[in-house]
């Protein structure tokens, strides 16, 4: 979970939970120690996060002009091309090796403070760093936020929109494109974060959650409250029967299953549970499957 960038802290904190590993792995530092590699003691994106970024190169509009581009990348032009980013492409490598060997030696340096320290004491030392993280515990997906809607229920027609969340509010659609979040799933609550953020942008119990679906083998749906949410993820099978789980062990009677969500509004107009981070949980809405469904 650490090493996959999915505890987000400090990178001071990082050294000393790989410091941590070292002293309950190899108890005291030695020389004479064996060292694993960098990248199983701290998260390898931290270090390319410290490289520059690639040149950014404008679009070529002119068919004409993707033509000449297209000829010179054939000729001496192109060979230039290729020399310059193989002797780019050398000089990141160089730059990663140099900030691995630093962060490596700040490690060794934390690990020397370590001395005494038995394995037991360094293995909860590590774990009390990882659980000051809220999230701690949650299962987290990667998924891209596609679109939050009212619920046809609620506005009977309403076209999807772009969404942008923040803290704590599903309720204001804006302008902008899918977001890349981390959809966390715990055993009280369901929370989305920003990749790298340690606070959630939004975070809702299970009594806020009103049924959850599977569109088809990418796309997941979760209904809170008068909003639902469109994710597009390769995990919709785990996230479903992982929620299923949480659901069951809380004593849930009755719960959703994958389905499309409805083409045409109900007939009535369904009971909107109060606002608020964490409501009274209200009756599951099981609906009858329209079309085809996923499990």
């Amino acid at each position: 979970m650490v090493l996959r960038g999915y505890v987000p802290t400090s990178e001071e904190t990082l050294q000393t939970l790989a410091a941590l590993r070292l002293q309950s792995l190899n108890s005291d530092f030695s020389t004479h120690a064996p060292f694993p590699r960098l990248e199983e003691l701290f998260p390898p994106h931290v270090l390319h996060s410290r490289l520059p970024p690639p040149p950014h190169r404008p679009p070529t509009k002119c068919r004409g002009a993707r033509l000449r581009a297209g000829l010179l990348a054939g000729g001496l032009w192109g060979q230039a091309l290729a020399k310059q980013r193989a002797e780019r492409d050398q000089r990141l490598r160089g730059r990663l090796r140099e900030e691995g060997a630093s962060t490596m030696a700040a490690i060794v340096e934390k690990w020397k403070l370590l001395q005494g320290m038995g394995r037991p004491e360094a293995m909860a030392a590590y774990m009390a760093l990882v659980r000051e993280w809220p999230g701690f515990g949650s299962t987290l997906f990667d998924v891209d936020l596609h679109a939050v809607r009212p619920r046809l229920g609620v506005v009977q027609g309403q076209l999807w929109q772009w969404a942008a969340l923040t803290a704590l509010s599903l309720q204001s659609p804006v302008g902008c494109g899918p977001q890349r979040l981390w959809l966390g799933i715990g055993a009280k609550a369901v929370s989305l974060y920003k990749p790298g953020e340690p606070e959630p942008l939004d975070s809702f119990c299970y009594g806020r959650i009103s049924s959850f679906g599977a569109s088809d083998s990418s796309t997941f749906r979760l209904s809170v409250e008068d909003r639902d949410l469109l994710f597009e993820t390769s995990q919709v099978e785990e996230i479903a029967q992982l929620l299923n789980t949480y659901l069951a062990s809380a004593g849930t009677q009755r719960l959703p299953r994958p389905q499309e969500p409805p083409t045409s509004p109900p007939t009535s107009e369904p009971t909107v549970l109060p606002q608020g981070l964490c409501t009274a949980a209200g009756p599951w809405q099981l609906r009858p499957p329209v079309g085809s469904s996923h499990s």
